[in-house]
């Protein structure tokens, strides 16, 4: 059952079915600045409670080391898993550096097909 929807100027969020969906407005470019404050909202979204997440990714155009370190690092708190959504090629050599070189600390994995997404992350709730 879908809850409130969150938005900021990057992204919008909600909870549906234990899972929580993200997804990043079309066209962003993360710095450090627009990632602590992604992580912030989120948080504060979640009240304090963990869930696997669905994160469409398909609309950052850019995202720099720093955030890309900090989103790995802080950006897993409160996730139990993180299943990305990506299609085009920037968005996977983008999501790859953040696989490979970053290390998220929750389990995370790339998709190019939504539902597949879905079910990776549902194994976590």
């Amino acid at each position: 059952m879908k809850t409130d929807i969150f938005e900021n100027e990057f992204a919008r969020f909600w909870i549906d079915g234990s899972i929580l969906f993200f997804i990043y407005k079309d066209n962003v470019s993360i710095n450090l600045a627009a990632a602590e404050c992604i992580v912030a909202n989120r948080i504060q979204f979640q009240n304090n409670i963990a869930y696997p997440v669905f994160c469409d990714a398909r609309g950052i155009v850019s995202m720099d080391k720093p955030a890309r370190d900090y989103l790995a690092q802080s950006g897993s708190f409160l996730t139990l898993a993180v299943g990305l959504l990506v299609n085009e090629q920037v968005s996977v050599m983008v999501s790859y550096f953040y696989l490979k070189i970053n290390k998220p600390i929750v389990p995370t994995r790339l998709f190019t097909d939504q539902l597949a997404a879905i079910v990776f992350v549902t194994n976590y709730i």
